[in-house]
This record gives C-alpha cells, structure tokens and sequence, in this order.
C-alpha cells in the first residue's frame, strides 16, 4: 500500500458493509474506517475533519471517506436515540464490532487485507445468514428495519430463526413503537429500491413490525410481488411506492405516517386513477375519448414524464402499449392552445370546448 501521513501510525480498519461485499465479490463501494486507540485531537492534529455529533467521526483529508473512532454503547432511553457513547482510547477493537447490528456486518479488515472476525461474521457471509451480534440488538428498533433492508437486498440470504424471535420481543415491548417516521421512510425507501422488497416486507410482518409502523397498508402479499417485479423492470421510487400502496384506501394517511415525499404521494395517489383510465379506454366505445380524459386527470399534457412512469408502474400490473400513449400525449400537447384563443375571441367556455375539440382530432387522427 502507498504511504498515507494522515493515517501513518494509527490503527486503522476497514469496517462493516465494504468487508462483507468484499467478500460476496460484489463491487466496493464506499469505505468506513475505524480507528482505535486514539483520540479526537490525535484526528485534528492529522488534518481529519469533524463531522460527528453523538460520537465522534471524522473525514480524511484528501479521500473525504470517514473515519470514526471505536466506540461502546449503552442504552439509556427508548428509540434509536436513548444511547450513551464511549470513544475512550481504551476501547478495543472487539469492543466496536460487538455493538454492531449483524454478524456479517460486524467485521473488520487491516489496510493489509486480513480480516478481524470475533462473531463468525465471515462464516455467515459464506452460509448466506443474517443474524444478529448479541443481545444489544434489541436495544435499537431501526435494527428490524435494516434487517428487512438487507433481507430485500440479500435474496439468497435467510433470517437466522432465534434472529427473527428477537424481533418479535421487541416488537412485544413496544420498540417500535419508538420509531420516527424519518428513520422508517429511510430504511423502507432503500428496501424499496432493492432487487426484492417484498422480503422487508416480510421481515417486517413475521415479527409483527408492520401493523406498528404502517397500520395503514394493506394487501401486503399482493402487493410484494408487485413491487418484486417493479424492482425486475427497474422502476423509479415513486413509482415503486405507488404499487405498494395500490390496494390501501388510507394511502393519503400513511403519507403522512411516514412523512412520504411529495412525489411519492403524488405517484400513490395518481396510479389507481391511470389504472381505472387505461381500463376505461379499453372498453370504452369511444377510446379516444378515455384516451383523453386520463390524460387530462393524469396532468399528462403539463407533466408527460410523470404520467409515463405512471404507466410503467401500471405495465407491472397489465399489458400497456407505452409507445403508443407517447403518440398519444405527442399529438395532444401539439394542439395549440394559444392560436384556438386567439381565434375564439377570449371566450373561455368557446376556448374549452374548441381546444378539446382538437385534441380530440388530433388523437382521432392517429388512432
């Protein structure tokens, strides 16, 4: 390895998710360092830069990866924030590792590459587990969401049995129950966006953790395999979280629950309507007239792009012919709304009617 000033004579590890897709073979993406044995004015001294606030991490100089300083925690209150930190010089590596939340995320590596593995971590990547460290697991209800996270991640990994009964405790003693809507949407958004969602899902329903923090959703078998295949097709956020909540009449009030982007609520809302539109213009005697008027309730003619990702999500559920509604929207946004204005003399009933009139045309024409 090259020489580096900042970390020369420290002792320093790679840490956590960088390790474990090391060895799965998966391609490395950031790196977390650990530190022991030294304090945060050694960091300062070395040009580290603080960034922490419960405990303290620091950024490198030059790389910007972060270095943080081992630590120990106690719990000392409810939720993901009733912990105590102690990044004395005297914890010891293990120390650090043992506070972790899975045993494949809780190993370390030298910048030499050997690995420093006291849980079995290494032996759980190779048998494709997820299990927790110890018992201080249960002192962090975020834990089960992440679990559900790398559960969707991880397809060929199983949940370790006395892992998931843990779980369940926790859920039991009203754990989850302490979790803020940041935190949920944080750990549901990313396990929405991995390769099978449904697995969070089911993680979070076998130990009892989704009827607390999302009483609201329903359907949830359905509506795993939905987003299992909106994972396949590689469709957005929003419209990957619409299909979670196709079949949940209180969509608007798990929004809220969950403080849900703006976004995502409009894609939630929106899909039932382009679902009922696209069926409509099926069976309609006149198609182009429900051509039109999903458009038209979609806000397809101000916001195309969004209204084709609608009908991507849509495409998880039933055949859509994309192109052709890219034609259709094409020759609706054509019409000139401006010159039918001018011609009708500012009369806005007169406007209305002429300027559906060619949409119509238009849409007429291309049928």
């Amino acid at each position: 390895m090259s020489r580096d000033p900042a970390t020369e004579g420290l002792r320093v590890y790679i840490v956590g998710g960088a390790v474990r897709d090391a060895l799965l073979g998966l391609p490395p993406g950031d790196h977390d360092w650990v530190v022991v044995g030294a304090t945060p004015e050694d960091m300062a001294r070395r040009g580290f830069i603080p960034v922490g606030g419960d405990f303290p991490v620091f950024l490198h100089p030059r790389s910007k990866e972060e270095y943080a300083l081992a630590r120990t925690e106690r719990k000392s209150g409810r939720g993901y924030k009733g912990f105590t930190f102690y990044t004395g010089a005297d914890v010891t590596l293990e120390e650090d590792l043992r506070r972790r939340d899975l045993t494949v995320n809780a190993i370390a590596q030298t910048p030499e590459g050997g690995l420093v593995d006291p849980l079995g971590g290494e032996a759980d990547v190779q048998a494709r587990v997820l299990r927790h460290v110890g018992e201080a697991f249960e002192e962090d209800p975020v834990r089960i969401l992440r679990l559900g996270r790398f559960a969707a991640r991880f397809g060929d990994f199983t949940v370790a049995p006395e892992t998931l009964e843990l779980c369940r405790r926790m859920v039991e003693a009203g754990e989850a129950d302490a979790l803020v809507a940041e935190r949920v949407w944080k750990e549901l958004s990313r396990g929405l966006m991995a390769a099978a969602p449904s697995r969070m899902l089911g993680v979070m329903q076998a130990c009892g953790a989704l009827a607390r923090v999302m009483p609201e959703l329903q359907g949830v078998d359905e509506v795993g395999a939905d987003v299992d295949r909106a994972a396949a097709q590689g469709l957005s956020l929003p419209g990957r979280y619409a299909l979670l909540c196709r079949s949940t009449p209180e969509r608007d009030a798990l929004g809220r629950r969950l403080r849900v982007p703006t976004e995502c609520n409009d894609y939630a809302r929106l899909l039932p309507d382009v679902l009922a539109g696209l069926d409509a213009s099926q069976r309609n005697a006149d198609a182009v007239e429900a051509q039109l008027a999903l458009m038209e309730r979609a806000d397809a003619l101000r916001k195309p792009e969004r209204f084709f990702d609608l009908l991507e999500a849509a495409s998880v559920l039933r055949p859509v012919d994309r192109a052709a509604w890219r034609l259709r929207v094409a020759a609706v946004r054509g019409v000139d709304a401006g010159a039918i204005a001018k011609a009708c003399a500012g009369d806005p009933v007169r406007i209305k009617e002429r300027v559906r009139e060619a949409r119509l045309e238009r849409l007429r024409a291309g049928a």
